[in-house]
């Protein structure tokens, strides 16, 4: 398959001044902002906007604190220990100013924020069904064209290497698309490697994908191995209400060190055995907030018939990768640019390492980093639009894309074959949970090996090029990950190494990555301490 945007056009073609990849809230954010600075802006979803990805279907807490110094200065010092000593007090502060703007926007706009017992909005937390619905309402009233069931299948870059719009498919009506565009956020949330965690199989790493072959690179990738207490026969993943838990083991006896969030005792128990937990620790009244504040968390409890506070039942821990990690596409400047001209990075698709250092967990400073990231991108990439001005107009582009999209030779691309491939690295505990250099080692070599078997297999068929894209998206993201986990030699974060047990002071600094074929991981300097580093 040529190269050349002319031989490969889609059914339907559009021209915009923003195109946003990606219809979560980071998405949703930064297709408003772009409109609202005057920009003409498609959004694409690989879903349906507003209802597709982690956000939609759950609670969500925010990172959202009065301007109040005292306050704001707690909230940042919490959590640069849990974080390795990585964040930027800089960044933190931009994003509570932020996020305390959209958030008070929100309320405006009518999101029914729950009140306390005076009466006093509460406007720590977000259900995702009710934020969702409100931003794709608001996101149409913007004037976006919103392209549903449509994943962006590769960039446009023009003669300069600028990223100049992308191309995908749109499922339900059995065609291809084709956006032109002077600036492209890339909002398409982390990987989460198919692992059944809630609102996760859309996050599969594409944008990285799309992204690394255009160029850009990426940052804090080792900082990926978040993994989540879940029923063993459901998908939810919020782990609060399990410090209300107590854990046994097959045999019904209590595991040390199992209750609150303590999940590599988990881990390392799962790895034996089956593990069991009991929501026994909360009182009535705990348990009627717990159903009004996470309805579904219930949901397979009650269609299974089980009481979760009066009876025991199997856990596990699914994988959330970088959805709940801090690795994503390396941010060069307050616009939330990434290293491509014209290409910008918004929410769990960028590094949230500018606020969370090495450690992140569930929404709180993941949904305050989306909706504010995705707000200056979109306003950034509307100015690119500006400045472009009809300088764009006659301009040539090409598609970026490679791997799946073109034709090689006879070997088949089996998209199944090669999703179990990573799958068989990423989700075990043993391998990425707990690291070691010699498991390291051979699980690169293994995907190594596949990446090069894949890139040499022959496009996809028509029906299985999403699919196609996916497995290829995972296996590279999985590689940056390892190969940014081997040369931390140490354990900071949500990184863990068995053979490196302790936090180095040494290795206080950031890791780049970056490269398709040949991977590679570069230092650099992490910002200025605002505490002494001290081992948490």
């Amino acid at each position: 398959m040529a190269n050349t945007l002319s031989n490969a056009a889609g059914s339907i073609q559009f021209d915009a001044d923003v195109l946003v990849i990606g219809g979560g809230p980071a998405g949703a954010w930064a297709a408003c902002s772009a409109a609202g600075n005057g920009a003409r802006v498609v959004l694409v979803d690989k879903g349906y906007c507003g209802s597709s990805g982690a956000t939609a279907p759950s609670g969500t807490g925010v990172w959202y604190v009065q301007p109040e110094q005292a306050k704001r200065e707690a909230a940042m010092a919490s959590r640069e220990a849990l974080g390795g000593f990585l964040a930027d007090r800089a960044w933190m502060g931009r994003v509570l100013d932020q996020t305390y703007d959209n958030i008070n926007l929100l309320a405006e706009w009518g999101y029914p924020f729950a009140t306390n017992d005076e009466g006093k909005s509460q406007r720590t937390s977000l259900q995702g069904p009710e934020y969702m619905r409100l931003m794709r309402k608001r996101v149409r009233e913007a004037g976006v064209k919103i392209l549903d069931h449509s994943p962006a299948l590769e960039l446009l870059v023009d003669d300069e290497g600028a990223v100049a719009g992308a191309m995908g498919v749109r499922r339900q009506q059995d065609e291809s698309w084709v956006v032109r565009a002077k600036a492209v956020v890339i909002a398409t949330g982390g990987c989460a490697f198919l692992s059944k965690a809630l609102g996760c199989n859309v996050l599969t790493g594409d944008g990285y994908l799309m992204a690394a072959e255009a160029g850009a690179d990426f940052s804090s990738m080792e900082f990926s191995n978040a993994y989540a207490i879940a029923p063993a026969f459901g998908s939810v993943t919020k782990t609060l209400f399990y410090n209300w838990a107590t854990f046994t083991d097959e045999a019904g006896t209590v595991i040390p060190d199992a209750a609150g969030r303590h999940r590599s005792v988990i881990a390392k128990k799962l790895l034996s055995e089956k593990v069991y937990a009991q929501i026994d620790r909360a009182d009535e009244s705990v348990q009627a907030a717990m159903r009004m504040a996470q309805p579904n968390f219930f949901l397979s409890f009650d269609r299974g018939g089980i009481n979760p506070f009066t009876q025991r039942f199997p856990v596990t821990l699914r994988l959330e990768g970088t959805v709940r990690g801090t690795g994503g596409l390396r941010i060069t400047d307050q616009s939330c640019a990434t290293s491509v001209p014209g290409l910008y990075a918004a929410g769990d698709a960028a590094t949230r390492e500018l606020i969370c250092g090495g450690f992140t967990g569930g929404g709180s400073h993941n949904a305050a980093w989306a909706m504010s990231s995705g707000f200056w991108a979109g306003a950034a990439a509307a100015d690119r639009a500006r400045h472009l001005g009809t300088r764009t107009a006659k301009r040539v582009v090409t598609r970026a894309g490679g791997v799946a999209l073109e034709t090689r030779n006879d070997r088949p691309f089996d998209p199944a074959r090669v999703t179990r491939a990573v799958q068989d690295e990423v989700l075990p505990y043993d391998k990425n949970y707990f690291r070691t250099g010699t498991v390291l080692h051979h699980s690169l070599r293994q995907l190594d090996l596949l990446w090069s078997d894949i890139r040499q297999a022959d496009a996809a068929a028509p029906e299985d090029v999403v699919k196609a894209r996916e497995a290829a998206a995972m296996t590279a993201t999985a590689r940056w990950m390892f190969r940014s986990a081997l040369v931390r030699t140490e354990t900071r974060g949500m990184h863990k190494r068995e053979d490196y047990a302790k936090l180095d002071t040494a290795q206080r600094h950031l890791l780049t990555s970056g490269g398709l074929d040949e991977v590679w991981v570069k230092t650099r300097p992490a910002p200025a301490l605002a505490v002494q580093e001290v081992a948490a």
